[in-house]
């Protein structure tokens, strides 16, 4: 039980990189027709193996002004665990709404009895981002998306089954590339209903569930609202799996 409980906070801490790595180029945006408005909000079960272990949901908050620009409220949740060791994860980004550049990311991360609070201000104009009470900027990339604005990112974009395309666009440089393989289409029937969708496999340069040598697999609608549907990853031996139980649609 030690090896598994390990296993699952590493996969409860990583779980949010669901929304990291779903990345798309600037110059492939189409922003006058957008999958996604406000008051969206889809939730998850998530599953560690055969257990159920909580629920995810993410929110299309609001528009709100950042340094004089309107921006999209995102927020990603985790709530859940096991009874000896409970998760409960906020995780707020503020995207443009022209550009979807991130402009704020700030995490909760309350894991057992680890803790932890970090705030993003990036500056996409400056190629620059600045961590917490630091006054030092970091060098970052052109229109950096951050852990909570991907996966609303990718939804504007599609990559055709078959082909595998990389991008740049993590705000933090050394994480990059990300590297998404659209593998085959698939429908799938789930809790909020029967979707057509194309699955796609993402690595990333970091540890965790979707690692260079992962085997994540997500299932995003074919349609026009782009939805993450499912998610599966074998992950330190474990598996983990999102399923989509619940659907709002904004307006």
């Amino acid at each position: 039980m030690r090896d598994g409980s390990a296993a699952l906070r590493r996969a409860m801490a990583t779980l949010a990189l669901t929304f990291t790595i779903l990345p798309a180029s600037a110059s492939s945006q189409s922003m006058n027709v957008r999958p996604f408005n406000v008051g969206e909000e889809l939730t998850y079960r998530v599953k560690f193996g055969k257990i159920p272990v909580g629920t995810a949901r993410m929110h299309v908050a609001g528009v709100e002004e950042i340094r004089g620009h309107p921006t999209f409220h995102l927020v990603f949740t985790i709530d859940g665990g096991l009874p000896f060791f409970r998760v409960h994860d906020r995780y707020d980004s503020w995207i443009d709404t022209l550009t979807l550049a991130s402009r704020r990311h700030v995490q909760e991360i309350r894991e057992g009895g680890y803790k932890r609070n970090r705030r993003y201000e990036i500056f996409p104009e400056e190629r620059s981002f600045r961590e917490n009470d630091d006054t030092t900027l970091k060098a970052s990339v052109d229109s950096p998306l951050d852990e909570g604005s991907f996966i609303y990112f990718i939804r504007t974009v599609r990559v055709p089954v078959g082909q595998t395309r990389e991008f740049q666009q993590y705000f933090k440089p050394d994480r990059n590339p990300v590297v998404i393989r659209a593998l085959r289409r698939d429908t799938v029937e789930v809790p909020s209903g029967r979707y057509p969708t194309v699955v796609v496999r993402p690595s990333i340069r970091a540890n965790g569930i979707f690692a260079e040598d992962g085997q994540a697999e997500l299932w995003i609608s074919d349609d026009a609202k782009r939805m993450l549907i499912r998610m599966e990853s074998k992950f330190a031996g474990f598996s983990l799996s999102l399923t989509l139980t619940d659907v709002k649609l904004g307006t």
